[in-house]
């Protein structure tokens, strides 16, 4: 039994020797654990890390190629990537292959630039949010830029609205119109947002998925709703996200409160805005030009960060 004991006590021994020999304490697996890395710009959170992104950050001048298929990307790659008319397009940016633009523009040459946009999208698996304000969006055929703006994350109407950063979240879009906002600024689509279209135009137009008018009436009318026949028919009669604006002719009291009240944005917003999918996942962001940004044909669209470096470009 004696013996036994100083076998196992020469073994860690000499296990302990062999550790001492390596590097101890010192030895890099002993500092191994999560690091935080997550840059101020990126717009704050909680995460451990930031995506690693495929390429050198600063060291690497990328160019965009032609294609023969009518739109060339950069990104990801890894390598240089010839020029196109020998335009360079400088380093590549930290969010290059986690933020995209999606290689087209949509009304080009349009006579009025409030129907020329392009779309701009975060990575669902970027793992933080991203702050895209004093970012900007240029032509290289033309020299043409502009600066994307603050905006409104729920726009009140009638008022003069604060407004904000615009931080897109991971899986979050942004639909950048050269031209100027229907309703003076920039904003996040919700689930009202609809309302805004029976006095403005939008291009693309704004999604119709308010609360349906009947469901409205249900919850919102009060008790007896049941017994106002002439209300609840001429509710009825109403699509998604339309202004009630003329009330019909005898119709009670409570029926014109509540027409009055709920059935346009504000009030659709007053009374959803606490609900779980009240807020949309896009930004409609107007960059407030006056003419046409991008040319119909022979065009090369870049997005660069803060810093100046190239987030994503493509050509057509």
């Amino acid at each position: 039994m004696e013996h036994d004991a100083w076998f196992f006590i020469g073994v860690f021994v000499f296990i302990f020797l062999i550790w001492i020999a390596t590097g101890g304490p010192t030895h890099p697996l002993a500092f191994t654990g999560p690091s935080l890395a997550l840059p101020g710009e990126l717009g704050g959170g909680t995460y451990l890390s930031l995506p690693k992104a495929p390429f050198g950050i600063g060291n690497s001048n990328v160019s965009l190629p032609g294609s023969s298929s009518g739109g060339g990307t950069l990104g990801g790659s890894g390598v240089s990537i010839p020029s196109l008319g020998g335009i360079a397009l400088g380093p590549s940016s930290l969010y290059s292959g986690i933020v995209s633009l999606s290689y087209y523009v949509s009304g080009a040459g349009s006579s009025d630039p409030e129907n020329e946009y392009v779309q701009l999208s975060v990575s669902p698996n970027a793992g933080v949010p991203v702050d895209i304000t004093g970012w900007t969006i240029e032509s290289e055929a033309t020299g043409a830029a502009a600066v994307i703006p603050q905006g409104t994350e729920v726009p009140t109407s009638g008022i003069v609205n604060p407004v904000q950063d615009i931080v897109l979240a991971p899986g979050e879009t942004a639909i950048l119109v050269s031209g100027q906002s229907p309703i003076g600024g920039s904003f996040r689509e919700n689930k009202c947002i609809g309302y805004f279209s029976n006095f403005q135009t939008f291009s693309p137009p704004l999604p119709q998925n308010c609360p349906a008018p009947s469901d409205e009436l249900a919850s919102l009318y009060g008790t007896g709703y049941i017994r106002d026949a002439a209300c609840i028919d001429y509710v009825n009669s109403l699509s998604r996200c339309q202004v009630a604006l003329t009330p019909p002719p005898g119709a009670s009291s409570a029926c014109q409160t509540f027409l009055i009240q709920y059935l346009n944005y504000n009030g659709c917003v007053s009374a959803h805005r606490s609900d779980a999918d009240f807020l949309g996942t896009t930004w409609r962001i107007y960059l407030g030009r006056t003419t046409a940004m991008w040319r119909a044909t022979h065009e090369l669209v870049r997005l660069v960060d803060k810093n100046g470096n190239t987030v994503d470009a493509f050509s057509y």
